[in-house]
């Protein structure tokens, strides 16, 4: 089965004309600015109806007329601005995951080696500004850290202006090319500004550091991107590439992607099954937790249906193929898990969405404080025009601003992490303490995962004899294939010394089993079994059963010598703190409701025991991704906390995504958030923990911008004409230190604080 990207999907006839959608891997953008920038070159190619770019998944999708423009095109439009398409059909998805991979350990050695020759031009610039020959040592190592480790800013910011476009490359290139041109001057000439009584400072070090923050942010920008198809990957992975095709009395080992409609295949015991079918031959229990997100395996039997991605278990069965390729459930999963990621909103970081206004305004502002000083600055005007040109842009510089977002989220992962709670990106932690709305999954989630025997009561008259019974018990659930055997195996191991030797085995697939030793008969099963064996049962027994079943257990006798002499509840137990969990995420305000694949009755025990008022039984995977678009187009903000791949549909689907971290990989690949420890009681603390991070978000951004408000008027000089007072820029290279030391300083407040 092949992924979806990259692959144009056939012509569509509309009114006037024919058109084509395809959807294409991205390279480059390292903004959500940039994601802007490819949107509007490729829209406004002739012959593009309409581009829609994600900057999360990395994709642009097109609608557009192939007569009127070519994909090559496209790619010609966004090469022109430092952007690339992936344009192999084939190879899409490899191809991006290579382009990541080698931009991620590019970018970790560009980084590296800058800090390391940045180091010492900050040391000489702050400490030894005196150091013989220091201006020309820091301008030796601080020109490779811009122009060779640094260069792409300057690349990108280049072409972003032929097409009178701008982001935070072009502020990065302005200010750091800005400072180390002034500096390289009154390194060469000095004596310029010696002779009209001024010192001529150098800004190397601000320069090379401000190179230095963002490459580190785009570092672990790329290191989270290279991520994003991991989940896809394993979806895909869950069915085989192979399959044995049954042709008479022969069976031959095939590719999967040869098979047809009505094709007889056969699956072997630990075998995945490698598409839908029906039964034909033969019977087994099959693990479909994918599907349901149950944890008991169903039995199969000739008839019964199956499904691509879901494990045979200990039998072997031979079926009969009727979806293939795009159409089994597992492709329909992994094409719904592909269209909720990919029809979410790019994440807008504020400093991306400000950057286009943000370059030119502070732009203009130096070229008028230039033009006024040199109008009105008499003798000295172009001296002092040209100082406060450069003080604007350096103490505009963006170093803060590309702080103020990753260090609180730096901070706040990994307060997160001592908590338990892993959190994998920025648009998580923003968006989590804005729940309302929040879905549980039942089984693994709200409860264990897994059956354990929750009770064992035997008859009156045989519990001198439970002893000896219980390794009978013992020794025929050893033998027994059926997956709640292995329950009860577990809880008497413990109990009993040691297990007997059977003189007979027999099971009944789907029903019970039957054995023998010392001459009794000895069987196993359920109720139904039980009763059509006519074996008898007392009145305790069975009301106790009866009791059970009520609370959702499953019930399961031991009879002998056709008398029932213990029975047996099975269940998979609720969690001690989902409770808890429950009750304080209710008091927060957010409403609660639980989505399973498991029958109603127990369903709605589940439910009951831990306060649960809102949920909803035999919920398929596509049926809990409906429920929160659902509850999204009510105008809720939605979390969904799951640990199947069966909930990987709704995971993806939700604002915000959080996986138990003892359930499946793909569950956690998916989900934006994990509780380590999977407990319920981690929930609130991280709603906590993201309400704590945006405010020192936005306390950052308010640091950041407080020294531009300020500082950018005294830098232009408005303060002079009264007070007579001109910024230098070395003040201005301070003040801009400063304000990158508050947003870090206010970042490091959040590991104070409490949960």
């Amino acid at each position: 089965m092949k992924s979806d990207i990259a692959i144009p999907t056939a012509p569509l006839k509309t009114a006037d004309t024919t058109t084509a959608q395809v959807s294409m891997p991205v390279t480059g953008m390292t903004c959500a600015a940039c994601a802007v920038s490819v949107e509007s070159m490729v829209a406004n190619t002739p012959g593009v109806a309409q581009a829609n770019v994600n900057f999360a998944t990395q994709t642009l999708q097109v609608t557009y007329n192939p007569k009127q423009v070519k994909v090559t095109d496209m790619q010609k439009a966004l090469q022109s601005v430092g952007y690339d398409l992936i344009i192999d059909t084939e190879n899409a998805q490899e191809i991006q995951e290579q382009t990541q991979q080698s931009q991620y350990q590019a970018l970790k050695k560009k980084t590296l080696l800058a800090g390391l020759l940045t180091l010492p031009v900050v040391v000489i610039g702050m400490f030894l500004m005196d150091l013989p020959y220091g201006n020309w040592i820091m301008m030796a190592l601080s020109a490779p850290v811009l122009f060779y480790f640094g260069r792409n800013f300057f690349v990108n910011a280049f072409r972003q202006a032929r097409h009178g476009k701008a982001n935070m490359d072009t502020l990065v290139a302005l200010s750091t090319g800005t400072a180390f041109a002034f500096s390289v001057f009154n390194t060469l000439y000095p004596a310029f500004w010696h002779a009209r009584g001024l010192h001529p400072h150098v800004y190397f070090e601000a320069s090379a550091v401000v190179i230095v923050f963002i490459l580190l942010g785009r570092l672990l920008e790329e290191r989270a991107k290279s991520n994003t198809s991991s989940a896809i990957k394993k979806l895909i992975g869950l069915q085989p590439k192979t399959v044995w095709l049954v042709e008479g009395d022969t069976e031959r080992e095939v590719p999967v992607s040869t098979i047809q409609k009505g094709n007889i295949l056969l699956v072997r015991a630990g075998e995945k099954v490698p598409v839908d079918g029906e039964v034909s031959f033969g019977s087994s229990f099959v693990d479909e937790s994918m599907i349901s997100g149950e944890p008991v395996p169903v039995a199969k039997q000739a008839g019964d249906k199956v499904f691509a991605g879901t494990i045979n278990q200990k039998g072997s069965f031979r079926f009969v193929a009727e979806k293939v390729g795009s159409e089994t459930l597992l492709a329909q999963i992994i094409k719904l898990v592909q269209d909720a990621q990919g029809s979410k909103a790019p994440v807008q970081k504020l400093v991306d969405k400000i950057a286009g206004i943000f370059v030119p305004i502070v732009f203009v502002l130096a070229l008028i404080s230039l033009t006024t000083w040199i109008i009105l600055g008499g003798d000295n005007g172009l001296t002092q025009g040209l100082l406060a040109f450069v003080t604007v842009l350096v103490i505009a510089c963006p170093c803060a601003l590309g702080l103020a977002t990753p260090t609180a989220i730096m901070v706040g992962v990994g307060k997160g992490a001592e908590q338990g709670i892993l959190i994998k990106d920025a648009e998580s932690l923003e968006q989590a303490y804005r729940l309302n709305a929040l879905i549980l999954d039942k089984t693994g989630t709200i409860t264990e995962g897994k059956p354990v025997v929750t009770e064992l009561v035997w008859s009156e008259e045989d519990r001198l004899r439970q002893m000896e019974l219980s390794s009978v018990l013992l020794s025929i659930e050893q033998q027994s294939e059926h997956p709640l055997a292995e329950a009860v195996v577990r809880y008497l191991r413990d109990q009993v010394g040691s297990s007997v030797v059977l003189d007979s085995f027999e099971s009944v697939t789907g029903n019970g089993v039957k054995a023998s030793w010392q001459g009794h008969l000895y069987q196993i099963g359920s109720p139904k079994y039980i009763k059509a064996q006519g074996i008898s049962l007392s009145d305790e027994l069975s009301s106790l059963a009866d009791t059970w079943a009520a609370a959702a257990n499953t019930v399961i006798y031991f009879a002998e010598e056709g008398k029932a002499i213990a029975v047996l509840a099975i269940a998979d137990k609720v969690k001690d703190t989902s409770a808890k969990a429950v009750q304080a995420l209710q008091q927060q305000g957010i409403e609660v409701y639980m989505l399973t694949g498991d029958n109603a009755r127990t369903a709605a025990s589940v439910a009951q025991q831990v306060g649960i008022k809102h949920f909803q039984a035999e919920v398929m995977p596509g049926d809990k991704a409906d429920f929160v678009k659902k509850l999204q187009g009510q105008g809720k903000v939605v979390g969904m906390v799951g640990d199947g791949i069966n909930d990987s549909q709704a995971l993806a689907q939700a604002n915000v995504s959080i996986a138990m971290g003892k359930g499946s990989d793909i569950a956690i690949d998916v989900a934006k958030m994990t509780l380590i420890t999977s407990d319920l009681q981690l929930l609130p603390k991280a709603l906590k923990l993201s309400r704590l991070t945006v405010n020192a978000i936005r306390q950052n951004l308010f640091w950041a911008f407080i020294y531009n408000l300020i500082g950018i008027p005294i830098a232009a000089g408005v303060l002079y004409p009264v007070y007579g007072f001109l910024l230098d820029p070395m003040i201005a290279g301070a003040a801009m230190a400063l304000s990158s030391v508050s947003v870090v300083a206010n970042s490091l407040r959040l590991k104070a604080k409490k949960l």
